[in-house]
């Protein structure tokens, strides 16, 4: 009995563990998903890659809508430096039939997407990684053949307006990995909708 007690909380810790998710400093969790090219996308093809941004977004929520352009603007600067988007849809279509894949790759489509846009199908992913909004960031660094967690949180300091933008924490950084510069800040609070789970 207190064998089968211990192996109960171990099962609980590790529960615990994986529904909070990875913090900065943590190896990020690989992952094998549908782009809406209808291909199979996981981390680990980012072989030549320095990092990556991990965003987990999708197509209905009005944040992930206002940083849409900017997701977009990120990806065109970071990936030729090593560091490309990759974009993860975590909702469920059944609870948020504006987040279905048809309708993924449609809005992919419309915007022209130059990043990886997947589904995550099951919602696997999401709860390795901790994420509960849309938009929510993780910016991975490669190190040997791991991708390290070196930022959690939002992109910048206004999702309303991005004239009205005074700290860019995603691209700085961005900028601090490339420069081999320690990070100024490693987590800010996301900003977006709750992530839409089948109840």
């Amino acid at each position: 009995m207190k064998t089968l007690l211990i192996s109960l909380a171990i099962a609980l810790a590790s529960l615990s563990a994986l529904a909070q998710g990875v913090k900065v400093g943590d190896k990020a969790p690989d992952f094998n998903l549908k782009n809406v090219d209808g291909k199979m996308v996981a981390l680990s093809d980012y072989k030549d890659a320095k990092g990556a941004v991990v965003i987990f977004t999708c197509n209905h929520c009005p944040y992930a809508q206002a940083y849409e352009q900017r997701i977009i603007d990120l990806h065109k600067t970071y990936a030729a430096k090593g560091y490309p988007v990759i974009a993860i849809n975590p909702n469920d279509p059944s609870v948020q039939p504006q987040d279905s894949y048809e309708l993924m790759q449609q809005r992919a489509k419309e915007k022209g997407y130059p990043f990886a846009y997947l589904f995550d199908e099951g919602q696997l992913v999401y709860p390795k990684y901790g994420a509960t909004k849309t938009p929510h960031v993780y910016l991975l660094q490669k190190r040997g053949a791991d991708f390290m967690v070196e930022y959690i949180g939002t992109i910048d300091d206004n999702y309303k307006d991005e004239s009205a933008v005074k700290e860019k924490y995603l691209a700085n950084a961005i900028d601090a990995l490339i420069a081999g510069k320690k990070l100024a800040l490693t987590e800010t609070k996301a900003i977006g909708c709750t992530i839409k789970v089948k109840k």
